[in-house]
């Protein structure tokens, strides 16, 4: 164990010194710079304020950026990430009787564009080692309507989209990438957005790659897909070479990014590789600290991938602490009321798997039912969801590094105090995804 900065090992929650001074500084995202705030104002003094007015020139340039950095031949700006994966299943025909395969482990928008489109979304369970689609789950959950496939690059990381893929080709099915968390991470060194028939992309402020409001990207080679969906994303019109005609092609509705929102993210997008760049270092070290720490488990990278660092999240394994799977909610919620006590702002990344949310339940099934099948069908899931801790937004910041020293002081801390975690897991029960749902 690294020796600490700290004269005490006492817990803060004891009493102690915090392990993270109050007045720490560093973890602000997203960092809005001069710039940022010019480009807004120059949209605002000059206009148009509406991307679909004639002259409008920032959504075209943010679109050209974007498919230049990800590799890409087009790209379409539209109104959130949500609405990217909703238009780029409905240019792809997705629609009423298909399946889509969804990871189980993932924000609820992946599955709610899937509904939009009219669609069925399919869980399949993650792997255990990244947290992403694990393609032998997904083969196993493919059926007859399966339609396409919906990975996600979770948290950062690629999705192993070789596998899938070749799951793809066998069943003649488009991969469409969620690549929301995943701005400029690599596979094979080709960026996310480049891999699968259409890749999507959130330009939420907490994103590493953020908009001033709401806003999202899509991705893609292919000429027809584009031109599908710069219809469906207004009105399903023809993109105008002149006046707007106002003639409707195909049912669609709004889903414009504004002008605005389109200028602050070019405007951030100028610093993008050099703040993934010096961000790097720091998250490496820290993850690097808490590696040496016996029973908890950090992010994995394989080989050919490279990690945006959207979210970082943290295993613990119940076992470490002398403890058994059955306190695996329990570890979790003491290790998180600890860490925060030393000024660790530790949260949770979703709270149950998508598939036992009422929203999308099989129809008919009560919820002690969908509940059974997800214990039985999406074992890792979770586990993920009731046994870990997630680090957001904090370390995005490149100047983070410093801060992220404090944490990993933090936790080193923690770990000299085991015995008192180990009697805070055994000494109360804690709720699991299945609370957190009877609760939500």
């Amino acid at each position: 164990m690294p020796e600490l900065a700290h004269a005490t090992t006492r817990l803060a929650l004891l009493g102690g010194d915090r392990a993270v001074p109050k007045d720490s500084v560093g973890g602000t995202w997203p960092l809005v710079t001069t710039a940022d705030e010019q480009a807004v104002l120059r949209v605002l003094r000059e206009g148009p304020l509406n991307a679909a007015s004639p002259g409008e020139r920032e959504v075209g340039g943010l679109e050209r950026a974007w498919a230049q950095a990800t590799g890409t031949r087009h790209c379409v700006a539209v109104a959130s990430g949500t609405a990217a994966l909703h238009l780029a299943l409905r240019g792809c025909g997705i629609g009423p009787g298909d399946e889509v395969i969804v990871p189980a482990l993932t924000m609820n928008a992946t599955a709610h564009a899937v509904c939009a489109a009219g669609a069925t979304p399919v869980f399949a369970d993650v792997d255990p080692d990244t947290y992403t689609l694990d393609p032998r789950s997904a083969a196993a959950v493919c059926g007859p309507r399966t339609a396409a496939l919906l990975p996600v690059h979770l948290h950062g990381l690629p999705a192993d989209m070789r596998a899938l893929d070749e799951l793809a080709g066998r069943r003649g099915v488009p991969v469409v990438e969620d690549a929301a968390q995943a701005h400029g991470a690599q596979l094979d060194g080709r960026r996310v957005g480049a891999l699968g028939k259409a890749g999507c992309f959130s330009l939420h402020p907490h994103k590493n790659l953020p908009s001033c409001g709401e806003g999202g990207l899509i991705t893609t080679d292919d000429d027809s897909l584009h031109e599908q969906l710069v219809r469906l994303r207004n009105f399903g019109e023809l993109e105008p070479t002149g006046a707007r005609s106002y003639i409707a092609h195909r049912a669609a509705l709004n889903a414009r990014i504004t002008p605005m929102a389109a200028a602050f993210t070019r405007s951030q997008l100028a610093r993008f590789d050099d703040y993934a760049r010096r961000r790097e270092p720091g998250i490496r070290r820290f993850l690097n600290r808490l590696a040496q720490l016996p029973g908890l488990r950090v992010p994995q990278v394989p080989a050919g991938r490279t990690h945006a660092w959207h979210i970082l999240r943290l295993m613990p394994d119940p076992e470490a602490f002398g403890l058994g799977p059955e306190h695996r909610c329990a570890l979790r919620a003491a290790l998180h009321r600890i860490l925060r006590a030393e000024g660790v702002p530790v949260s949770r990344y979703q709270v149950a798997p998508l598939a036992a949310q009422p929203a999308f339940r099989p129809p008919g099934a009560s919820p002690a039912d969908a509940a059974d099948q997800v214990d039985a069908l999406l074992p890792v899931t979770v586990a993920v969801v009731d046994g870990s801790l997630c680090l957001q937004r904090r370390h995005l910041d490149p100047a983070a590094g410093p801060l992220l020293q404090s944490y990993a002081d933090a936790f080193e801390k923690v770990w000299q105090n085991l015995e008192l975690v180990r009697r805070m897991a055994t000494s109360r029960s804690a709720p699991g995804w299945r609370e957190a749902l009877r609760q939500g």
